[in-house]
């Protein structure tokens, strides 16, 4: 039987000849993720990708899978004890996401810092004006909790603006562009110093609901609180409650626990707050950097049966 890769994102006539030039053993076919082939994907051993209805196919005992290659660095959504039970190989994007991500992180820094979202209001009303409290990055203290592809990038960038830089990690191993690193253990402690608090942290068991009325407590008055990580990993009530009482001077943030964000939540008519739609992550180059994962992992899972690069822990989930 025919080897067969499947994708479900477009791919560019280049990006679909790299592929082959890689594979040549195997076909490669596009499907529609709002109407899977079915038939199709019973034959596909490695998919790029994921779509609602196909699990039970993709997952039976027949099945060829051997490698699913997500189009996300998030892999809460899947169906992660099954992938594990059939011994499926697991890659992820990340990687993909820091440059676009940490402009947006640096863009909340900035515009908190310089005002620019209540200059933004006066201008829609037509007002000069300014409360003076214009500030600047240099000499500030970011706490990035979470210090991989992105939150390392966030460091590398805070450093051209002179500010100090504090990660927070499982291990709390040294880094290069931090001036210091805590264990998840010790997070209140890191928190205490922060001028903006940086959530960039995936979904797992141990960090759903993390940032919640008592780490948020421990922040330094008048922090920013900025997620780009999983909605849920903020209590939403919790986050509030600390902007209304001053606790936290303001928030950016581009995920939610549930998205889209209501209509008539709250938080649209904070003005501390801004928001972006789950967004931070979107670039005009995504398709092609997780091409360039799946060339790389395509490689070694030619040489020798398996991917190296943001391989999936299921012990860990992520």
């Amino acid at each position: 039987m025919t080897k067969s890769i499947v994708y479900f994102h477009p791919l560019t006539s280049n990006q679909q000849e790299s592929i082959r030039c890689v594979a040549p053993g195997y076909t490669l076919t596009q499907a529609d993720p709002k109407k899977p082939d079915l038939e199709l994907l019973s034959q596909a051993e490695i998919v790029i990708g994921w779509a609602k209805g196909i699990g039970d196919t993709l997952l039976s005992p027949e099945s060829p899978l051997r490698w699913v290659q997500t189009w996300s660095a998030g892999i809460e959504k899947l169906p992660l004890e099954r992938f594990e039970e059939r011994g499926i190989l697991l890659t992820n994007a990340s990687g993909v996401h820091a440059e676009p991500i940490s402009a947006v992180i640096f863009g909340f820094m900035l515009i908190f810092t310089r005002n620019l979202h209540t200059a933004i209001r006066n201008q829609e009303a037509r007002r000069w004006e300014s409360d003076g409290n214009e500030s600047e990055l240099t000499g500030k203290t970011a706490v990035i909790v979470g210090t991989g592809a992105i939150g390392s990038e966030t460091a590398r960038i805070a450093k051209a603006f002179r500010m100090r830089t504090i990660g927070v990690s499982r291990s709390g191993s040294s880094l290069p562009d931090f001036d210091h690193m805590y264990t998840t253990d010790n997070l209140h402690e890191a928190l205490r110093e922060a001028s903006f608090v940086i959530n960039t942290l995936p979904l797992t068991d141990q960090t759903r609901g993390l940032f919640n009325k008592s780490v948020f407590s421990a922040f330094k008055k008048g922090a920013y609180y900025i997620n780009i990580g999983r909605g849920a990993t903020t209590h939403t009530e919790d986050l509030m409650d600390a902007l209304n009482s001053g606790q936290l001077a303001g928030a950016g943030l581009d995920v939610f626990e549930t998205e889209p964000l209501p209509h008539d939540h709250p938080l649209w008519g904070m003005q501390q707050v801004i928001i972006t739609p789950h967004c931070a992550g979107t670039t005009d180059r995504y398709a092609e950097r997780i091409i360039d994962i799946f060339l790389e992992n395509m490689k070694s899972y030619l040489a020798g049966g398996l991917p190296t690069r943001n391989v999936v822990d299921y012990s860990r989930q992520y």
